[in-house]
């Protein structure tokens, strides 16, 4: 939607904006001081984006977009009360939803695709909320801004007020979220412990009550909803046999390899592009896949899982994805299962050995560059020291 002014004076040169929103306490707050911004004529056209943080073709697409679209009608709305009241005219307001063509995993991929958007419509700065938590748990401010920065982009967080820590508290501690972990660990709890024995009822409760308060929007990454956590449940423990049979497959494999005198071990590491989504869906594949024998998942990057191999058997069980389609159907039902696997999609790498097809990624010991192949077609390219990956950059053991 466009404000035009009615007289025929050309308004002055002005900048565009882009702000990523997502559903926080400080997004009516941020949108405010956008429209005083431009009251002040610092900006023509203010772009709110949501970043999609599914993929097009998952089955939940269609209510994921639907909410998506709710949050950016009710931003509309609240910019344009502002500009009433503020009696603003020759302000563009417009809104989209972007990145839903392919998982976006970390504050690169959602770097990246601010910085397309911006390139595709002129714009040249960004204003973060403050309270920003694109894939809904732990805040991505401080690496998606550090991200931003090596761009072209101008890059601020807008200077509004956090609600206070008791206020944040009490509403972490009465939601959805705080609920389901909340009943998992309380019977948890009493699964070690006697359910018959009023002291372990005493303790559980208190101890779950410390769980849930201080992990449940680390730990739980979308809000329950029926049916859909209900049935993740399910198809979870259907899963559960086939773990277990994939761990006694792999633990003979290994064995008689190990007993074998030849010893034909072909230790490699390998690099696969997994389409699981993030958060939750990406730890249990990367988990899972440390727990069968023959694998291990060392890091998780984005997208990427970087896992050794101990014989090719298990290399060629990797590459076929058969983890990777019962973590789709664990998350997102039958249909998202029969996806491509990560062979058919050549999104696999072998890094060591007579069948390497790509060089060994290193970073230099010293804090030197290392480039993510990812941005370089947008500019958004990385100048990082090693030690800042630990703010992007899930590390998965065999513990």
């Amino acid at each position: 939607m466009t404000r035009v002014a009615d007289d025929d004076t050309p308004p002055p040169e002005r900048g565009s904006v882009v702000v990523p929103v997502e559903s926080t306490s400080t997004l009516r707050t941020t949108v405010t001081h956008l429209i005083e911004s431009a009251a002040a004529g610092e900006f023509e056209s203010i772009h709110f984006v949501v970043l999609a943080s599914w993929r097009r073709d998952d089955p939940e697409t269609a209510a994921r977009n639907a909410d998506a679209e709710r949050l950016l009608d009710r931003v509309s709305a609240w910019a344009d009360a502002d500009l009433d009241d503020a009696e603003v005219e020759g302000v563009e307001i417009a809104t989209a939803v972007v990145g839903a063509d392919e998982y976006l995993f970390g504050p690169g991929d959602y770097a990246r695709e601010i910085v397309t958007y911006a390139d595709d419509h002129g714009i040249d700065s960004v204003v973060l909320d403050p309270e920003y938590t694109p894939v809904g748990n732990t805040t991505l401010l401080q690496p998606l801004a550090f991200e931003l920065s090596n761009t072209d982009l101008v890059v601020r967080e807008a200077p509004v007020s956090r609600p206070t820590r008791r206020e944040r508290l009490r509403k972490e501690a009465t939601g959805k979220r705080f609920a389901a972990l909340f009943g998992a660990s309380f019977a948890f709890y009493l699964l070690l412990g006697d359910p018959l024995y009023w002291f372990d009822w005493l303790t559980g409760v208190a101890s779950a009550a410390i769980v849930a308060i201080t992990l449940s929007r680390v730990s739980i990454d979308t809000e329950p909803s029926f049916p859909r956590t209900p049935m993740r449940v399910l198809r979870g423990l259907v899963y559960v046999p086939v773990l277990l049979f994939e761990i006694l497959k792999s633990n003979l494999v290994v064995a008689r390899v190990i007993l074998d005198p030849r010893l034909p071990i072909d230790p490699t590491l390998n690099r696969v592009r997994v389409l699981v989504g993030s958060g939750l869906p990406l730890m249990t594949l990367a988990n899972s896949i440390t727990l069968t024998p023959g694998t291990l998942t060392v890091r998780a990057r984005d997208g990427d899982l970087y896992v050794q191999s101990l014989i090719p058997w298990a290399r060629d069980g990797l590459f076929d994805g058969s983890l990777e389609r019962w973590t789709r159907f664990i998350y997102y039902g039958r249909e998202a299962a029969r996806l491509p696997t990560p062979r058919e999609r050549d999104d696999v790498a072998v890094f060591q050995g007579p069948d390497a097809t790509e060089e060994l990624p290193l970073a230099r010991a010293d804090g030197g560059d290392e480039t993510d192949r990812r941005h370089t077609d947008t500019g958004a390219t990385r100048d990082a020291p090693t030690g800042s990956d630990a703010d992007e950059t899930t590390e998965v053991t065999d513990e």
